[in-house]
């Protein structure tokens, strides 16, 4: 039995879900957050390039409150960070350049799908803020549905059942939500269609009031899933993605505990935000592959920020509660000649149909 171990865990870490627990975990307390560095690479701690990235820094995450983590999606401003768990509370902490963490404020979100007592209905798996207000989206995976937030979490304002997300995996579906600068968002599903391709949304404003959107098509490397998405300076979008093979699970020491260390691999892809169209076929180039011998771990979390005139690409990984995974925050400088400026693009044949990015057509 114990050599179908691996194999077991990774089928947990792919479907994320907590093995039938009956209640989810509720955060409340506000524990202290330690921190403790991480490099890229363990075994080799001089190592800092990986494809178009530079590692700037990384810490492992843990807090004595047992709902902390399961990171599924991260905002940053300046050095402020807001953390999303999949099971829809919300951490927000400052992080100081030595790790350091201050001002912890945990959130747990009462308003939601369902009553909210079970894991099923507060299945949070894409956030996207605005900077100015202080609002929140939130996807809700399992239910198809997008949910908008007052500032601080501190009531639901509004709440959506996009038609265009209805026939979305049950369990795969709003894994990814950013909202741009612009004010548009775009929304992608986890799982691939029949077609190999991921279902992707692109709205002219607030989901939330109920706007038909752009649909497109997504075309993900194979084996790999949507995990969240990010947009650059430039208006370019950076996309996050998962692949788990189980026959490639290993165990191995991390701060002096047993740790999953192989038998996930990241991928970050980028697309031109231009080439979003009905109908369009939107087909990316890599930027980065993050897997073994590297820190690789479930990163479903990714946002970027600007530092010194640099662009900093941030992601978080989902330990799903599990004693086997860490909550991982690691902090990269994209390359200025990042790949993807002209991201390929395979259309439909021009019709009476077709829109512009305001919503109205797709």
């Amino acid at each position: 039995m114990a050599r179908f171990l691996p194999s077991i865990l990774l089928l947990l870490v792919g479907i994320g879900d907590y093995a039938g627990e009956p209640a989810r975990p509720l955060i409340t307390s506000g524990a202290p957050i330690r921190s403790v560095a991480v490099p890229l690479a363990p075994s080799d701690p001089t190592v800092r390039r990986v494809g178009a990235l530079t590692f700037v820094a990384g810490w492992q995450l843990t807090s004595a409150d047992p709902a902390f983590g399961s990171v599924s999606g991260i905002a940053v401003a300046g050095r402020r960070f807001t953390l999303l768990s999949d099971a829809g509370g919300v951490m927000q902490f400052d992080l100081d350049e030595k790790g350091r963490a201050g001002r912890i404020r945990f959130v747990d979100l009462r308003d939601g799908p369902g009553v909210g007592w079970s894991k099923d209905d507060r299945d949070t798996e894409s956030l996207a803020m605005d900077p100015a207000s202080g609002r929140a989206w939130i996807g809700y995976e399992r239910f198809n549905q997008i949910w908008r937030y007052a500032p601080g979490f501190a009531r639901a304002e509004a709440t959506a059942a996009p038609p265009a997300m209805a026939d979305w995996p049950t369990n795969s579906g709003a894994e990814a939500m950013v909202r741009l600068r612009s004010g548009r968002f775009v929304v992608i599903a986890e799982a691939p269609g029949a077609d190999g391709t991921h279902a992707g949304l692109l709205f002219a404003g607030d989901p939330t009031r109920g706007e038909r959107p752009v649909r497109f098509r997504y075309a993900a490397p194979r084996w790999f899933r949507v995990t969240d998405m990010a947009e650059l300076p430039d208006g370019r979008l950076l996309i996050l993605h998962r692949n788990v093979n189980p026959r490639r699970a290993r165990f191995g020491w991390r701060d002096g505990r047993l740790k999953l260390v192989a038998g996930i691999s990241t991928l970050v892809t980028a697309i031109d935000a231009d080439a979003i169209a009905p109908g369009a076929r939107v087909v990316p180039t890599e930027v980065a592959r993050i897997g073994p011998p590297l820190n690789a771990e479930n990163y479903e979390a990714m946002a970027v920020t600007q530092e010194g005139g640099r662009t900093m690409l941030w992601i978080a990984s989902d330990d799903n509660f599990a004693w086997y995974q860490r909550t991982l925050l690691m902090q990269f400088a994209l390359d200025p000649a990042v790949p993807g400026r002209a991201a390929r693009v395979r259309r439909p044949s021009p019709s009476p149909l077709r829109a512009s990015a305001s919503g109205r057509g797709g």
